[in-house]
């Protein structure tokens, strides 16, 4: 038996850390990598036809396991490719491994072809960047960058010149231990017991969760009922606080809706759990506030803070439910929930008149049939811009279904990547891309990955011709729309083409049977819908500076729309309250 090489070591350290799959596109300075997988049956090489793509499909499946991801680009220009897909992956705390190839040692530094420093370029999206300039040095980086993606949750880079790839691997090359989960950190007494003191001083609490509360839901919904909170969420902590329920009112910020903005702002105390909420102008700026957080350097950034609590969202609460005396007032709680159900019910109309003729079809209107086709566990991929309004207010949580997007990043074009991450971890799983037009053809190559390794994920195309999002900011800014029309082909002959099963649909009576249809095919598919570009209405009264970069909001007003089953959910939810 021949020699081990440094990428047969480095392959094999990748594998024993949990990486199954390397998202990438073959290069020559990655050539000895790829055949290195090649030889292992405990990993493969995905061949995307974008290195983006690859990351952000790395961080998709690092999102939904939990577990390192990996993906690959070849020197100069390909590792280049990743930095949106890891940017995004870092910010949505997903850990993910990249490895940007380097051109050979012996050039760096003199302005070699394709030369760049990746060490250097990736360090802003990354908690861990660093060069591999000798074959003794890689055991040890590649653990120490393994441990900071998995630790810190976040991104590490390995550069590594092919000529260092393929020397031999040092004789006596030490096995580290690897670090592949993490604990989970419970707050110290003092601030256990200095916030139970706040929350039984408090007379009106609300709670507002974000992506921190997954895998808590039981402990919010025992401390919500313990302290007649009313909760609300952020987009990111929609799919884990908002199923079973009975103390939703709705969501906050631009794409907001119900009484979550009124229960925050009227509360006495707003306890912030798990959430790193960037529109700080929807958050109150004279209610005590507390923030519990499992990453420290989250905690105070947004709002000031009457209490920072550094701990994961559960332990927190297990600690901190018992301690707190029960609240038998409901008068507070009540009062934002009936807000909340009069909120929805004040906007349902928006896309049940006449939606079922209107033409071209309510993008609304997709989005709530599309909630009723889907699986009970589906995995749905989201592209920013309008989708992210749709799945906001008509994808129906269930606490099995998953909903993932470039939520914090706002990355065009994530959608489709993603849910090649999604579906290799499950080909049995529905995995569901809702596109824009002009994110799907960003990235349009990549939908024959999906030919290629046959990956049954149904992209669902909202195809309005326009960049609908941006036309908005303009629109509430003064401006003429300028730049964001689309000339688009028919997508659905294009995807047909690369050999999928594809429908256009241009009247809404055709809309119901052509996603059931393409949901219960087998192989990829695509359904190329035509969209009102003006679906969305907007208050008279929004201002120019709320909607632009979506971080600049200057008002508490939120946009107008539907919001499909959620006032089914609301008007449930009223059965608690007592009555008069």
């Amino acid at each position: 038996m021949g020699k081990q090489t440094v990428a047969e070591q480095f392959v094999d350290i990748l594998a024993r850390a949990g990486v199954r799959r390397l998202y990438g596109v073959v290069g020559d300075s990655l050539n000895p990598v790829v055949d290195a997988i090649r030889r292992n049956s405990a990993i493969d090489w995905i061949q995307v036809r974008h290195e983006e793509s690859a990351a952000f499909a790395a961080g998709a499946e690092a999102q939904l396991t939990g577990k390192l991801a990996g993906c690959a680009g070849s020197c100069g220009p390909g590792n280049l490719h990743l930095i949106n897909g890891l940017y995004d992956a870092h910010r949505s705390m997903a850990p993910v491994l990249a490895l940007a190839s380097h051109i050979p040692s012996s050039e760096i530094g003199t302005g070699y072809f394709q030369e760049t420093h990746p060490d250097q370029l990736f360090r802003e999206c990354s908690h861990y960047s660093e060069l591999i300039s000798s074959p003794q040095q890689m055991p040890r980086v590649l653990q120490t960058a393994i441990q900071h993606a998995v630790g810190r949750r976040g991104v590490s880079v390995v550069s590594l010149p092919g000529d260092i790839a393929a020397r031999p691997a040092p004789e006596r090359a030490e096995e580290h231990a690897l670090v592949t989960s993490r604990p989970t950190v419970r707050p110290g007494d003092t601030e256990i017991d200095t916030l139970a003191r706040m929350v039984d001083e408090a007379n009106r609490v609300t709670l507002f969760c974000g992506s921190g509360t997954a895998g808590a839901h039981a402990e919010v919904m025992a401390f919500a009922e313990r302290v007649k909170a009313p909760v609300g969420h952020a987009l990111r902590g929609k799919e884990h606080i908002q199923y079973d329920n009975p103390y939703d009112v709705g969501m906050s910020g631009l794409l907001g809706y119900g009484a979550a903005y009124e229960a925050t702002n009227e509360c006495d105390l707003l306890i912030l759990l798990g959430t790193d909420f960037p529109y700080n102008a929807f958050l109150p700026d004279n209610v005590r506030t507390v923030q519990v957080d499992v990453r420290p350097e989250h905690l105070g950034r947004r709002s000031k803070l009457d209490l920072a609590v550094w701990g994961d969202v559960r332990e927190t609460l297990r600690c901190l439910t018992p301690k707190v005396r029960p609240k038998t007032d409901r008068r507070f709680l009540d009062r934002m929930l009936k807000k909340h159900a009069e909120a929805l019910e004040g906007v349902v109309k928006a896309y049940t008149r006449k939606v079922e003729k209107h033409v071209p079809i309510h993008p609304e209107y997709v989005a709530s049939i599309l909630d009723e086709e889907a699986a009970e566990d589906a995995i749905f991929t989201v592209d920013t811009g309008m989708n992210n309004v749709w799945a906001a207010r008509y994808l129906t949580p269930n606490g099995r279904r998953r909903v993932i997007g470039s939520f914090t990043h706002g990355s065009m074009a994530n959608a489709l990547p993603q849910a090649i991450g999604a579906q290799f971890l499950d080909r049995r799983r529905q995995v569901i891309s809702m596109s824009g037009d002009g994110g799907f053809t960003m990235l349009m190559g990549d939908f024959l990955t999906l030919v290629q390794y046959d990956l049954p994920v149904k992209v669902i195309l909202f195809n309005n011709s326009s960049l609908g999002m941006v036309e908005l900011e303009m629109l509430v800014s003064g401006l003429p729309a300028y730049g964001t029309g689309n000339h688009n082909p028919n997508f659905a002959q294009l995807a047909r083409a690369a050999g999928a099963y594809a429908e256009r649909v241009e009247k809404p009576k055709h809309l119901r049977s052509a996603l059931r249809t393409a949901l219960h095919h087998k192989g990829p598919a695509l359904v190329d819908i035509v969209t009102d570009p003006n679906a969305l209405s907007i208050p008279p009264k929004i201002r120019a500076e709320m909607v632009t970069g979506f971080a600049l909001s200057a008002s508490k007003m939120v946009l107008d729309g539907g919001v499909g089953r959620m006032v089914q959910m609301a008007r449930s939810n009223l059965r608690n309250v007592p009555r008069p």
